[in-house]
């Protein structure tokens, strides 16, 4: 009797896909939940209204929020780790490397965001909600802290859609590189994400504010960033 092929290396492989995808799509669904629909329906509904829900409704998503970042992050490099393993790490030079681990990158970012800006400041904001619900007084802070952990949810929407590109690249979208344009490349690529962090972190919303900004600031960055892998891996 033959093994069973999931049973196999490739099952593994297979499996890893599989919780990745799934947790992505809880996350990422997650995102644009709370930024499509949620942010607009607070702005316009009554306070008493968006308290009860900030206290009963919020959290529930953002433990789904947080912990589909989680097993999105963990299955998505323990594959590229077992890939460069078997294949050797030379794979990540070639244009499904590059594709697949920039669009990795833009996820580990969008995961500390959540894990160290986003969840961090929502804790407070809910336990102000709380607090006022039950007769107290509201933290001080609670505006600014919602504030800030909305300009790094609206990145986090800018963020998904070249790393969406750029996952499905990988397989759909070979191209020809040469080892000489990498270092370039990867020096272009740091320097233009980590100022969009940088703004994530300690800027301000700008184009982000409205879901049309957003978007089209989503995809006018993969565009961008599409052309700079074109041009400097020739």
């Amino acid at each position: 009797m033959s093994h069973l092929a999931i049973l196999s290396l490739d099952g593994v492989f297979l499996l890893l896909r599989v919780l990745h995808f799934f947790f992505g799509v809880v996350w990422i669904g997650h995102l644009y939940y709370l930024n499509f629909t949620q942010a607009p329906f607070f702005a316009e509904t009554d306070a008493a209204t968006k308290s009860n829900a900030i206290q009963k409704l919020l959290p529930r998503a953002l433990w789904w929020f947080r912990w589909g970042a989680m097993g999105t992050f963990i299955t998505g490099w323990m594959y590229l780790a077992m890939r460069g393993h078997r294949d050797g790490f030379a794979l990540f030079t070639t244009s499904w490397g590059i594709f697949i681990i920039l669009g990795a990158i833009l996820g580990s970012i969008m995961w500390a965001n959540v894990w160290f800006v986003i969840w961090p400041n929502q804790q407070k904001v809910i336990a102000s909600a709380c607090a006022v619900a039950a007769g107290k007084t509201a933290l001080p802070e609670a505006a600014a802290l919602a504030t800030r952990a909305s300009i790094a949810s609206r990145h986090n929407v800018l963020f998904s859609i070249p790393m969406l590109l750029f996952m499905g690249s990988a397989s759909h979208l070979p191209m020809m590189v040469t080892a000489t344009s990498l270092i370039p490349l990867v020096i272009a690529l740091t320097a233009a994400l980590t100022a969009i962090e940088w703004n994530a972190v300690c800027g301000k919303m700008g184009p982000l504010a409205s879901i049309k900004g957003v978007i089209h600031a989503g995809f006018s960055l993969s565009i961008a960033l599409y052309l700079l892998i074109e041009v400097l891996t020739k």
